[in-house]
């Protein structure tokens, strides 16, 4: 059985402000494709199809025409998709029966019996061949919210130990009712402990104190395959070959200048033994740069610019390149965006990001340290403004924005007093 994993779409989303119809287009066309010409099986998509709970009509026609012209390239395709923490649970399973007509199967939510506890016949997929005959099933866990497990757990971290329980309990009925030859995958929408997160990438959420790190050891050794979504790096988790997120198909932000994109290829014999995995490079329909590419003065960016192409009557905007511009400054320089802007206006680029750093001296950095608690007890937040300021804008608070703080500041005082 051939298997391909995909996640985080994240269909319409925007890049910088810039739309990216055209690119998730290129990309479903692609995928469209690669199923047909890998003869795929079984489609994973593990959330985070939609960028956002309330996806536009564009976005959500574009997904539902891939599904259909998926199905019309492979015909026997049998395709799930769990929500991720971007998706409404309840939008992505309105048309499920419909779906469901397609060999489409989709998980928003665990669902629930009449006594509240959870369905897992209903979270339990079976897989089958080309022939209808069945080969194995999927535990198909959704991102998980409040709610969605027990709130009575004795163990400090009830989040963790909720959705270690969910997946026990969902592997364990899986092989419970399992033929001797059949195999068991899983699905899941989850920040693992030991994974990577993308630099600079936002909308990778990690919750402060790493509440929502789950341990590796939640999906089972038995599973021949867990296929993960929710971190845009594709990445193999604890050295387990088998645990792998397959990464967004598209460029989340400007540290992935240099980064491949891909889907999971995953082969599983008649024996239920996994024979491939390996990943399909997604092609970058767009290009990043990054000029320079570390932080120079203005007068040798504005060089650098200059040699960029000049825009043609023949030239697509919507193919254009996503450009950062990096300048390193002595001092803030509020008329900076529009030297550059004023410097690309004829130029077949689109500009997305002006990353401004400030120059600052070893000692400077020395004297914003802290070494001890003692000293971030003693801390003030005037200071705390002062050195912010000095260190963003390498010169010193106007009097006007430190008459206005302090203002605030005793304002805050009065109201405590007050309480």
């Amino acid at each position: 059985m051939k298997i391909l994993h995909t996640a985080d779409w994240h269909l319409g989303q925007t890049f910088y402000d810039y739309d990216r119809f055209y690119e998730h287009s290129l990309f479903l066309e692609w995928l469209s494709e690669r199923i047909k010409d890998l003869d795929i099986d079984v489609l994973l998509i593990s959330g985070d199809v939609f960028d956002v709970s309330n996806p536009s009509a564009q976005a959500q026609k574009m997904f539902y025409n891939f599904l259909h012209k998926a199905k019309l390239a492979q015909a026997n395709l049998q395709t799930i998709i769990i929500a991720g923490n971007h998706d409404s649970a309840n939008r992505l399973e309105a048309p499920k029966v419909l779906l469901e007509e397609f060999n489409c199967l989709v998980v928003g939510a665990l669902p629930r019996l009449d006594n509240r506890e959870i369905d897992y016949s209903q979270v339990v997929i079976p897989l089958k061949d080309k022939d209808g005959c069945k080969r194995g099933f999927c535990l198909a866990i959704p991102y998980l919210r409040l709610g969605d497990y027990a709130n009575n757990l004795s163990e400090s971290n009830d989040f963790v130990k909720g959705v270690e329980t969910i997946y026990k309990n969902a592997c364990d009925y899986a092989f419970s009712i399992k033929d001797a030859d059949d195999f068991v995958i899983a699905m899941g929408h989850l920040h693992t402990s030991g994974a990577i997160l993308s630099e600079n990438d936002y909308n990778e959420r990690n919750l402060i104190g790493g509440i929502e790190l789950v341990a590796d050891n939640v999906f089972d050794n038995r599973l021949c395959y867990t296929a993960l979504g929710h971190l845009h790096r594709k990445q193999i988790i604890n050295k387990r070959e088998n645990v792998r997120y397959a990464g967004s198909p598209l460029p989340m932000s400007f540290s992935e200048l240099n980064y491949t994109h891909s889907v999971v290829f995953v082969e599983i014999d008649n024996s239920s033994k996994v024979i491939e995995i390996k990943d399909i490079a997604v092609p970058k329909a767009i290009e990043l740069l990054c000029i320079p590419q570390s932080h120079k003065p203005i007068e040798d960016v504005m060089l650098k610019l200059a040699e960029l192409p000049e825009k043609t009557d023949e030239c697509d905007l919507q193919k254009a390149p996503y450009l950062e511009v990096r300048v390193l400054q002595e001092a803030y320089d509020p008329s900076l965006r529009n030297k550059i802007e004023t410097a690309l206006d004829n130029k077949q680029v689109r500009l997305a990001s002006i990353n401004n750093k400030v120059a600052e001296t070893i000692t400077e950095r020395e004297h914003y340290s802290i070494n001890s608690i003692e000293e971030l007890k003693n801390l003030k937040p005037n200071n705390i403004l002062h050195n912010i300021y000095k260190s963003k804008y390498n010169k010193e608070l106007p009097d006007e924005l430190n008459e206005m703080f302090e203002e605030v500041l005793l304002n805050v005082n009065i109201d405590k007093e007050e309480e």
